[in-house]
């Protein structure tokens, strides 16, 4: 799970051109304020509050742009603050901007010393990255690309500057290589590349400074990060007043030959998060009959669960396979009026057939897709490693071409609407990543609709749960290896009664 410690604008994220207008804005006001020496403060500060009793021996990296200007402000404060600082200087002090060489000279001014390789005489206790920040736009190579594989070489904790070196700021993408930082202190506004693809991995616990400014005078957010208040603003304390069919009745369709298996794990999942009667539509003849182990859940077979004229919600897609008969049932789901959940094998059904995609887009019900990538690469007619190149382009561009609210999984999962809104999920870890788990998810956000959930807080609300669920299982020591699809169920169910009071 990625650790962000909350702010009062702890939830926008921006883009590096509208960070850059937020800037120009601060530059253009008649006494501009000195954000870089704001932000090397900021870095220096934060710095020894993480170093602590650890140590006082601090490696600084400064990079040739701005980002290095705030590493050698942070330099020149802690070495006041009686730290023992070396900076490493990746760069040409003649082509540094004017703020950057301002603070170039300060730090020289004030007893620094610039190396151009590391000493090698000293162990260094802690390290700051203002190699790059959010203006890299070119893969790392030759001295940079070895000084990112130095600091992660080194073992030791590092505070990156802005984002850490080599992570694009916008989508979360490696640029050839990047720093791996225990903390990043990320400056004005949140960017999403350290929510999403390898951000997580890279940026370790996130602080924000805005460095007196607001973001919102400027721009408007492109999106957020989802927090736990999307459970309560979903689903409301339930009435003492109230029966089975006051929380929805609910139909799964799937579990085709040897599959049925993760049309029962949706189901399970549907009916512990609180739908009120679930059906689960299976294709499989011989898996027909009842859950020995959830009785509670009745079976069917598909095509009958696609006729009961009292569901409230439909979820189509677990293990249904790629067959005539799946294609049917696809085609039968779309027409109905009720919510819809397309997963799995319905989106790759759905990315095969137009007519398919084009009564999806006519629907007058909400869709709800939840792709992986390679789904959605084949759903946009690209590939896998196209929607990684950009998960949150690739989400908005899904949900607005087929009308649907989309979620792109994986690491810093991508919730898009049709209108261009979207969020990332900051719960989840690598638990996740195993064989169910988006059965389970299915089953959560299908249940969430079933109670009368609107669809794009169902959808919000079921990811966030799903990855929380996961990261209270393995607070608790249970995982993250071998976590089980079925455990998070009913983490999962736990966790939203907590939420829901």
């Amino acid at each position: 799970m990625l650790t962000f410690i909350p702010t009062p604008q702890a939830n926008a994220l921006f883009l590096t051109r509208q960070i850059r207008a937020i800037e120009q804005r601060a530059f253009a006001q008649p006494q501009p304020p000195d954000l870089m020496e704001r932000a090397g403060l900021a870095t220096a500060e934060l710095a020894r509050e993480l170093i602590g009793e650890r140590g006082d021996s601090v490696l600084v990296f400064a990079g040739p742009g701005n980002n290095g200007g705030d590493a050698f402000v942070a330099a020149r404060h802690l070495k006041q603050w009686w730290y023992r600082v070396a900076v490493v200087f990746a760069g040409d002090p003649f082509k540094l901007s004017a703020d950057a060489a301002k603070a170039f000279e300060a730090w020289r001014a004030g007893g620094g010393d610039v190396h151009d390789l590391v000493p090698r005489e000293r162990r260094w206790d802690y390290v700051l990255d203002g190699l790059f920040g959010i203006g890299l736009t070119r893969d790392l190579s030759d001295k940079p690309a070895e000084l990112v594989s130095y600091i992660n070489e080194l073992g030791r904790p590092v505070l990156a500057i802005d984002v850490p070196s080599g992570l694009e700021a916008d989508s979360g993408r490696i640029m050839g290589r990047a720093v791996k930082a225990a903390a990043t202190v990320t400056f004005i506004g949140l960017k999403p590349g350290l929510f999403t693809l390898d951000g997580p991995d890279h940026c370790g616990q996130v602080h924000l400074r805005t460095l007196g400014l607001d973001p919102s005078e400027v721009a408007l957010a492109a999106g957020s990060l989802l927090d736990a208040g999307i459970l309560a603003r979903t689903l409301a304390p339930r009435p003492a007043n109230s029966h089975k069919g006051t929380f929805g009745s609910l139909g799964i369709v799937g579990g085709a030959a040897g599959m049925a298996g993760a049309a029962f794990l949706a189901g399970r999942a549907a009916m512990r998060l609180g739908a009120g009667r679930v059906y689960v539509g299976v294709m499989d003849s011989s898996a027909a009959g009842f859950d020995a182990l959830h009785p509670e859940l009745m079976i069917r077979a598909a095509d009958a669960v696609l006729k009961l004229a009292h569901l409230s919600a439909l979820a189509v897609g677990p293990g249904m396979g790629q067959s005539a008969a799946a294609k049917g049932l696809l085609k039968n789901a779309i027409k109905t009026d009720l919510p819809l959940v397309l997963d799995a094998d319905a989106l790759n059904l759905l990315s095969q057939e137009g007519i398919l995609r084009r009564a999806v887009i006519r629907r007058s019900a909400p869709t709800l897709l939840t792709p992986h990538p390679a789904e959605a690469g084949r759903l946009l007619g690209s590939s896998a490693a196209q929607v990684q190149h950009n998960r949150i382009e690739a989400a908005v561009e899904l949900a607005g071409r087929l009308n649907c609210e989309v979620v792109l999984k994986g690491a810093g999962s991508v919730c898009a609407s049709p209108n261009g809104r979207w969020q990332i999920n900051p719960t989840g870890n690598p638990g996740l990543a195993c064989a169910g788990q988006g059965d389970v998810l299915t089953g959560i956000v299908a249940a969430l609709l079933a109670q009368g959930a609107r669809a794009a807080d169902a959808l919000r609300a079921g990811v966030y749960l799903h990855g929380a669920a996961a990261d209270d299982l393995v607070g608790a020591g249970i995982g993250p290896i071998g976590l089980s699809a079925s455990e998070v169920i009913d983490a999962a169910r736990k966790h939203l009664n907590a939420a829901i009071r």
